[in-house]
């Protein structure tokens, strides 16, 4: 289950979502998952699983590598839909004791879930399609002009892809700890779900002093290096845009504004 998490990875391939500018990328999946909670009908969310699989194909990134990051939020999945399926009033159409299903809540609880994937997908391909230092120089290069209001953009940039790019390294240590614990006769895997979440306190400690060890170890590496923050820092590849990515900035914009066009629309 922990080596399925696929946000904070990298997939080496050549295509042209890994070509595109960083900051088309961060802005373009900001947008998308701001659209998500725009829209309110199944067309515009056919429209955008549409255009998240044109993107993922696009990426060279294997669908089914995609969809393994899914199998990590199914409880939350499980749960978001349980909640609105049974709690949403309206016109009942199954009722079993106290539980009941409506129509509106049935409706509510798909789209919640539909939504969830697609913010799970869109994140990821972020991730898979951008280095981390591509993620900083393009959070940085982004938010420049907050420079002049006295924001460490910089800073604020590097601490970001660290924390992304440590995702999977925890997640990696996690799974060489719980290996040793069940090495050692340790259980994880029987009883129900307190007794196993119960089960997963001692592996805290040791996760814990391992994630400190590596910040300081990161921390001595970038002293090391004369590492003093962004002021005056030059770079080995400057950002620059191409055709490319400005023809991705028009086709970003162009569904932002059907987005937003489909909320005065009646759509199903």
């Amino acid at each position: 289950m922990l080596r399925e998490i696929t946000l904070g990875q990298y997939y080496p391939v050549d295509s042209l979502i890994h070509r595109l500018d960083p900051r088309v990328k961060l802005l373009g999946t900001l947008m998308f998952l701001i659209d998500l909670f725009i829209v309110k009908s199944w067309v515009m969310y056919l429209v955008a699983a549409v255009v998240l699989g044109v993107l993922i194909h696009l990426s060279n990134v294997p669908f089914k590598f995609m969809t393994k990051g899914l199998k990590s939020i199914l409880i939350l999945l499980l749960i978001s839909v349980s909640f609105n399926l049974f709690l949403t009033p309206g016109n009942v159409l199954v009722q079993v004791w106290i539980l009941k299903i409506t129509h509106e809540g049935l409706r509510l609880s798909l789209m919640m879930g539909f939504r969830l994937i697609l913010l799970v997908l869109g994140s990821s391909l972020m991730t898979l399609t951008t280095t981390p230092n591509q993620l900083t120089d393009g959070l940085e290069k982004g938010l420049g002009s907050l420079k002049h209001f006295g924001v460490p953009v910089h800073e604020i940039a590097m601490m970001m892809s660290i924390a992304l790019r440590f995702i999977p390294i925890l997640i990696e240590e996690t799974d060489k700890i719980m290996k040793a614990q069940q090495a050692r006769g340790a259980d994880f895997e029987s009883g129900n779900i307190l007794q196993r979440a119960k089960a997963m306190v001692p592996i805290l400690v040791p996760l814990f002093i391992s994630a400190f060890r590596r910040a300081s170890d990161l921390a001595m590496a970038m002293e090391a290096r004369c590492y003093r923050g962004g002021e005056g820092r030059t770079k080995m590849k400057p950002l620059q845009y191409e055709a490319r990515d400005k023809i991705g900035y028009v086709l970003m914009f162009l569904y932002f504004v059907l987005c937003v066009a489909s909320r005065f629309a009646p759509l199903p």
